[in-house]
């Protein structure tokens, strides 16, 4: 089992918001950056002037600017000068060339954390040239408050920082600190992997529907509540996934027909074939991050 925390550190500070008097940075203005200041100003943790992001695209900065009022800029270190948190927030392919731009730049009192798959503590640790480094998994559902991320810090990373980073990603959704990086890349394959399975299996739920004679809207609607419904019941009941399955599967009913042909169909095995081979995918992509660095 992870040695894992439930997100609480004894040391941490009282006050009512760690991010008081904060400055974030976010390297990259992409789809998870965007989520992310979305979620720190709808929480009102920290003012938008506060914020500030770099993108190369004039656009991309008007549009935030105009939608948060945070700061921005084309140049990555001029974003990451003086943060407290620099966030790293770009597509794996150029966060060789971002390394290079930071490297040696950040101060002690700083910390980098990065949200990119893949990319190894070590890589980053060395590429920036910066022994403070935090590690997350996030995943989709943060875009509505509703994510899952799954973090490692270094040494290096004090209580107070830790502390930071917990109130920034709890403003995602839920967050769970792991002490060894080997769990964030699992939660890569099970949780930042996890929402394609879902809305995979929702889809095929929806055109089961369609194939019996619903209207394609109203499938949707019966698809989305029930799966939106079966994880509000798990999530309150604290019972084991079996027992809530064996609660409404009738001796001889639609439910036991139904998880018979799903085990005659091996989905099981699918499903845990799938996660495991995106696991080895992210092996791979770790693997390929330290032999571009080197």
């Amino acid at each position: 089992m992870p040695d894992a925390s439930d997100g609480s550190h004894d040391n941490a500070p009282e006050s009512a918001n760690p991010l008081t008097g904060t400055r974030i940075a976010f390297v990259g203005a992409g789809v998870m950056a965007e989520s992310m200041i979305a979620g720190l100003l709808k929480n009102a943790l920290i003012p938008a002037d506060r914020i500030i992001a770099s993108h190369p695209r004039d656009d991309r900065r008007h549009r935030l600017e105009e939608r948060f009022g945070i700061l921005t800029s084309e140049s990555n270190f001029e974003a990451a000068a003086g943060a407290d948190l620099v966030f790293l927030t770009i597509k794996p392919q150029v966060l060789q060339a971002v390394m290079r731009q930071l490297s040696g730049r950040l101060s002690t009192d700083q910390v980098a954390v990065s949200v990119i798959a893949g990319a190894p503590i070590e890589v980053l640790v060395h590429g920036l040239a910066h022994p403070a480094v935090v590690r997350v998994m996030p995943n989709t559902p943060a875009q509505v408050g509703q994510g899952m991320s799954v973090w490692c810090t270094t040494p290096h990373v004090a209580d107070e920082q830790r502390v930071r980073v917990q109130a920034v990603l709890r403003a995602l959704g839920e967050e769970l600190w792991v002490e060894e990086e080997k769990y964030v890349d699992m939660a890569t394959a099970l949780s930042g992997t996890g929402p394609t399975y879902v809305f995979l299996m929702m889809e095929a739920l929806i055109d089961a529907g369609v194939h019996m004679g619903f209207p394609r809207r109203i499938a949707e609607q019966i698809v989305l509540q029930t799966v939106s419904g079966s994880v509000a019941f798990a999530r309150d009941s604290g019972k084991h996934m079996a027992e809530l399955r064996n609660m409404v599967t009738s001796p001889g009913g639609t439910s036991a027909e139904a998880i018979y042909q799903m085990e005659k169909g091996g989905l099981r095995t699918v499903l845990s074939r799938a996660v495991y081979a995106a696991y080895q995918r992210t092996q791979i992509l770790a693997g390929r991050e330290r032999h571009d660095h080197d």
